[in-house]
């Protein structure tokens, strides 16, 4: 945990912020929106609860205004130091362009290289216009080509 001031903190997250999460993943998503049930909570402790997985969030006067998701995966590579993925990435709309992204990524590349992490990685929307702040934050695109398989959602 980082405490910047009294009144903003950034720190890993844990199930009673969950009610923070539901507003910054739906200013996230376009699909369907993050409901306040009990279903979704537990889907946010199963989260939390996986080993090597952290949600990084900051606190400004006691309301979650940005997160991001670390995973920290087992290697073989590297001498089997890990890597990472972060996914996730967002600031509420209404404090964007403060710091607080800024922070947040700091927050988790600190904890990826605290674990020896030897690369993160991130993939970011092509319309979102957020890759020049992932390069202002030192990462490239030039070096990996992102690319993405996904199940059609299940009708269960």
């Amino acid at each position: 945990m980082s405490v910047l001031s009294p009144n903003l903190t950034v720190r890993r997250l844990n199930t009673d912020d969950f009610e923070h999460i539901i507003s910054l993943i739906n200013e996230l998503t376009a699909g369907e929106p993050l409901t306040n049930d009990e279903a979704k909570r537990a889907h946010f402790a199963r989260l939390l609860e996986h080993d090597g997985t952290s949600v990084f969030g900051v606190e400004l006067y006691d309301q979650i205004v940005s997160c991001a998701t670390l995973h920290i995966l087992p290697n073989m590579t590297y001498g089997g130091r890990p890597y990472c993925l972060v996914e996730n990435v967002v600031t509420l709309q209404a404090y964007r362009g403060k710091g607080y992204g800024r922070m947040v990524m700091h927050a988790v590349r600190d904890a990826a290289w605290e674990a020896d992490a030897y690369k993160i990685m991130l993939l970011t929307g092509q319309t979102r216009g957020a890759k020049g702040f992932y390069e202002s934050l030192g990462y490239k695109a030039d070096q990996k080509h992102g690319m993405v398989l996904r199940q059609i959602p299940s009708t269960v």
